[in-house]
């Protein structure tokens, strides 16, 4: 694989973002969801949802780089955002099972965007560890309980 050729973690994070995002669901008018867009936390939990696993703090960043640079993706103060080129790719790519979109959108992006671009875009570690520590906090069940104190059973 070519240096500059799109990655399979470009790809995983792009789907990441349009899943979290809701810019997939149901064909949803994009002035219909929040404009702000995502923050990091919600872009890992769904990526740990397609691929069990959370995305490294370089992988992101390089992906980020990459989707920004071709216009696909916005970053501002943290929020994440699917641009109308990116809605559009997500949009028009070929139809395919849910376990295969990441290697969908992978060869979606190589033939339609050729080579990634590349924007000044940086991760610092400290944001990427509260992002996947808020994550992880979320994602703990809160506990059950007994119906023993509801009041009319």
């Amino acid at each position: 694989m070519a240096v500059d050729a799109w990655r399979w973690t470009d790809a995983w994070i792009f789907v990441s973002l349009v899943i979290a995002s809701g810019a997939g669901r149901h064909r949803r008018a994009v002035d219909s969801r929040r404009p702000e867009g995502v923050r990091l936390a919600d872009v890992l939990s769904t990526a740990d949802h397609l691929n069990q696993s959370i995305p490294e703090r370089e992988d992101v960043e390089t992906a980020v780089r990459r989707l920004v640079g071709s216009g696909l993706v916005r970053v501002s103060d943290g929020w994440f955002e699917i641009t109308p080129d990116g809605e559009r790719l997500w949009r028009t790519r070929p139809r395919a099972g849910f376990g295969t979109t990441v290697d969908t959108v992978q060869g979606v992006l190589a033939r339609r965007h050729g080579t990634p671009g590349n924007a000044e875009w940086h991760l610092p570690e400290e944001e990427h560890a509260a992002a996947v520590q808020e994550y992880l906090v979320r994602s703990i069940p809160a506990p059950r309980r007994s119906p023993e104190g509801r009041s009319g059973r």
